[in-house]
């Protein structure tokens, strides 16, 4: 497993992988998102990673998980990780990673190696689909009793677009969990753009919302209800906002 980059510190039975997210912090992400009883449903994870929350689901008691991805599964993490690392060192905004031919593989997928790893070791009934879900069929891909967002929605260029697609393969609960941003006035439904790499030094975001953001760019993309589950703690001016949102 030298040469896999893993995001997520799964526990595969006999080793733990050594994640850039520690077991502790997956276990904390994973309360915040306040997701109970799955026991019989159907999930979609939408993108996964090494799909750390899709195998928690299934020890949940989903009857069905579905595991999508495609761009970070597309690229060549250690070399696309150690090119952010040098653009961070130098203080320059990295060029987008899908138009660097050394890292982008869309044909060979190895940033999938890991899921793959963990879902061989697991033996796993998880399904994973590669496709990208802003273009995807979505009457093909079809309908979730639950569905995850995580750490997505700020990546996305169009996010009310986004979460209009997401809309439409849900039929029940959306958990939503997002890089957010704290205002003075927290009433307005707010975006901060951010065109470079103003965000953890990575050129892969855009959009960071306010919790009223959030909650205003649901309900315009049809959620009929939302929930804030963990908000923002005190003194901080970014931080990671989850809600539900329901149909």
């Amino acid at each position: 497993m030298e040469d896999v980059f893993w995001w997520h510190s799964i526990d595969l039975g006999d080793r733990v992988t050594e994640g850039h997210k520690s077991p502790e912090l997956l276990e904390h992400e994973w309360a915040n998102t306040h997701v109970r009883d799955l026991a019989g449903k159907s999930v979609l994870d939408i993108g996964c990673w090494d799909g750390w929350f899709s195998y928690r689901a299934e020890r949940e008691g989903a009857a069905r998980v579905v595991a999508l991805d495609h761009y970070v599964w597309s690229l060549d993490l250690p070399r696309q990780q150690a090119y952010w690392r040098d653009c961070r060192d130098r203080g320059i905004t990295p060029e987008p990673y899908h138009d660097q031919s050394e890292l982008w593989h869309p044909d060979t997928l190895p940033g999938k190696a890991g899921f793959d790893i963990a879902h061989k070791e697991l033996q796993s009934r998880v399904e994973p689909i590669v496709t990208d879900f802003m273009t995807t069929d979505l009457d093909a891909l079809g309908t979730f009793d639950v569905v995850f967002y995580f750490g997505v929605l700020y990546h996305v260029e169009e996010p009310l677009t986004a979460l209009r697609r997401v809309r439409r393969v849900s039929k029940g609960l959306t958990v939503i969990e997002t890089e957010a941003l704290v205002v003075e006035d927290r009433t307005r439904p707010l975006f901060e753009l951010v065109p470079g790499a103003e965000v953890n030094a990575d050129v892969g975001n855009w959009w960071i919302p306010t919790e009223s953001g959030l909650h205003a760019l649901c309900k315009a993309a049809g959620f009929r209800e939302v929930e804030t589950v963990a908000g923002a703690p005190p003194g901080l001016e970014r931080y990671r906002l989850v809600v539900h949102a329901r149909v």
